[in-house]
């Protein structure tokens, strides 16, 4: 059963065009069924937390351009839950914002903050460490983010790094963070590989809201200030008036700058839940079921000849045959059609602006 007290953030204010044409950045991609399963990558994340997080304890922020496909696609969640970004500041401002206003309404709130557009394989596994976690940063005015155990020298993740020596004396599987390390070059990712204590960031965070507002507080003022003040305005007419004019005036920082490299309870939970940044074509060519030559295929009438190690999504097309391709990305959305190499796909935000 859910407990009353936890509650669920929702970051779903990315641009998110890195799937085009399939995506675009008026419709980003955790609007959009990326696996082909009937389901959007933000539709996933919501049920991933059924018997966590109630759904009237589910809190979505996202940019004021996308409050209906919101509205849309997660019915479930309330109007008033869904807060509304008049401008992108990274993930700091938005933390900050859905803070004191969860605050204003539930002051003993325990949070979990997770991005949209993330893949998860083990559901139940992904259930079970985040309550524990929840459980840990109920009882402790700590931090506590999940770290990925890594399986390849990642270089488009940011690392954690663990210290192993002794876990928290409330929970064996948690253990104090020792540093937070950028995207690191091949080479670097290597070292980290062949050491037991990195880590994958997957940006998802726990905290009791007491916590994370005393930190924003004692770490950040200059944006606690600002979300501090509008409190008179926390659910009301005002609110979104209130904060189109005084969002644009925080500085744009992540959370993992602004709070989680300066806190000294700062915990990390290693997890293996087949876990997965969908930010790219070649991660969801990992993602997707294979034919025998690797590809990935999703849409109701694919045929391939002589074609390894392809991502192919036509999820419109009646039939789609493809011959005599290697390592490529093949993807139609709404009569544009992309042909790519996977290995050139940083290239298509290029595309995309080309073509808008």
């Amino acid at each position: 059963m859910a407990q009353k007290n936890n509650h669920l953030v929702i970051m779903a204010g990315g641009v998110g065009s890195r799937f085009w044409p399939m995506s675009t950045s008026q419709r980003p991609k955790q609007f959009i069924d990326v696996l082909g399963v009937g389901s959007s990558l933000i539709q996933l994340t919501f049920k991933r937390f059924e018997g966590i997080c109630l759904p009237e304890n589910v809190w979505v922020v996202t940019n004021k351009n996308y409050f209906d496909d919101v509205r849309e696609q997660l019915p479930e969640v309330p109007v008033g839950n869904i807060l509304l970004e008049p401008c992108r500041r990274n993930t700091a401002p938005c933390i900050a914002y859905v803070s004191w206003r969860i605050k204003a309404k539930a002051p003993n709130a325990n949070i979990v903050v997770t991005p949209s557009d993330a893949f998860v394989a083990d559901i139940a596994e992904f259930r079970r460490v985040i309550r524990a976690c929840m459980s840990f940063t109920a009882e402790t005015d700590a931090i506590v983010t999940l770290g990925m155990k890594p399986n390849r020298p990642e270089t488009g993740y940011g690392y954690i790094q663990a210290d192993l020596t002794a876990s928290s004396m409330r929970n064996k599987e948690i253990f104090r963070v020792d540093s937070f390390r950028e995207k690191p070059d091949e080479e670097t990712a290597r070292q980290y590989i062949a050491q037991n204590n990195y880590f994958w960031n997957a940006g998802i965070f726990i905290w009791s809201v007491s916590t994370i507002v005393n930190a924003f507080r004692i770490y950040r003022p200059s944006i606690g200030n600002i979300f501090e003040s509008l409190l008179p305005y926390y659910g009301t007419p005002e609110e979104q008036q209130q904060i189109d004019a005084r969002f644009g005036e925080c500085e744009s920082i992540s959370v993992d700058y602004a709070i989680m490299e300066n806190v000294e309870e700062i915990f990390v939970c290693p997890a293996d839940f087949g876990w997965t940044d969908l930010g790219t074509w070649g991660s969801l060519l990992q993602q997707t079921p294979k034919d025998i030559y690797g590809n990935g295929l999703i849409g109701q009438n694919i045929q391939m000849y002589d074609a390894h190690d392809c991502i192919v999504h036509t999820t419109q097309e009646k039939r789609v045959v493809i011959q005599g391709l290697d390592g490529y990305i093949v993807a139609e959305k709404d009569n544009t059609l992309l042909i790519c190499k996977l290995s050139e796909e940083q290239r298509i935000k290029q595309f995309s602006e080309e073509t808008t």
